[in-house]
C-alpha cells in the first residue's frame, strides 16, 4: 500500500448503540488482511482494563493512555481511539498529524452528553471525517428510535448541572429517544 494522506472514519452515536462493537468488526477486517492495528482509549475509562469491549462481549487490547500527547502509533498503520470524547481538544492535532502520515484513523464517541448537547471535542473530529458512521439505539423507554444518551442517578434523570463525564454502564445511562430524554435544570426550558 502506497503511503498518501490517511482516512478518518468517525463512529458515533448515544450509549448502547454499538459505537465499540462496530469498531471492533472494522478492525478485523483489517487484522485478516494484515494490517498492523492499535487501539487507545483513555485512562479515564477504566471500564474493562486493557480491552476495548463491547456490550456483545467482542473485544480488543487497547493500550491505556492519559492524554492524547501519548498516543503513538509505534510502526502500526491503522490506529483506533475508543471514546475520544475523553480525550479534550488535543486530539484534533494528534489525528490530523496520524492523518498527515498516511494513518488509517477510527475513532468512537458519544457524539451528544447526558443533556443532549455536543460532547467535548467529537463536533470537531466529526467534520474531519472523510466516513462518518452515526448509530442509534433502541429507546429504554418506549423502543423507539434512541439518539440520546440518558444519565441516571438513583434511578431519575441527573440534573443539569451534573459533571459532564461520569464514566459508567447500564447503572448510569440508558439510550433515550429525544421524547424520553430528561433533563432537569436545562436552562433553555427550566424542567
Amino acid at each position: 500500500m502506497s503511503v498518501g494522506v490517511g482516512r478518518l472514519h468517525v463512529i458515533a452515536g448515544c450509549m448502547s448503540s454499538g459505537k465499540t462493537g462496530e469498531l471492533i468488526r472494522l478492525l478485523s477486517r483489517h487484522a485478516v488482511t494484515g494490517d498492523s492495528i492499535v487501539v487507545f482509549k483513555h485512562a479515564v475509562d477504566s471500564r474493562d482494563g486493557t480491552k476495548a469491549r463491547s456490550r456483545l462481549g467482542t473485544e480488543m487490547e487497547a493500550v491505556v493512555v492519559n492524554g492524547p500527547e501519548e498516543i503513538d502509533p509505534a510502526g502500526c498503520h491503522v490506529v483506533a481511539i475508543e471514546e475520544a470524547q475523553f480525550f479534550g481538544e488535543g486530539l484534533t492535532p494528534v489525528v490530523q498529524r496520524l492523518l498527515g502520515n498516511g494513518h488509517l484513523v477510527y475513532l468512537t464517541g458519544l457524539n451528544q452528553d447526558f443533556r443532549g448537547e455536543p460532547f467535548g471535542v467529537m463536533p470537531t473530529l466529526m467534520s474531519l471525517a472523510d466516513e462518518l458512521s452515526l448509530l442509534t439505539a433502541i429507546c429504554q423507554k418506549c423502543h423507539g428510535v434512541a439518539t440520546r444518551t440518558q444519565r441516571l442517578i438513583d434511578g431519575a434523570p441527573a440534573h443539569w448541572d451534573s459533571p459532564q463525564i461520569m464514566v459508567g454502564g447500564a447503572e448510569y445511562y440508558e439510550a433515550r429517544c429525544a421524547d424520553c430524554h430528561r433533563v432537569p435544570g436545562r436552562p433553555q426550558n427550566g424542567d
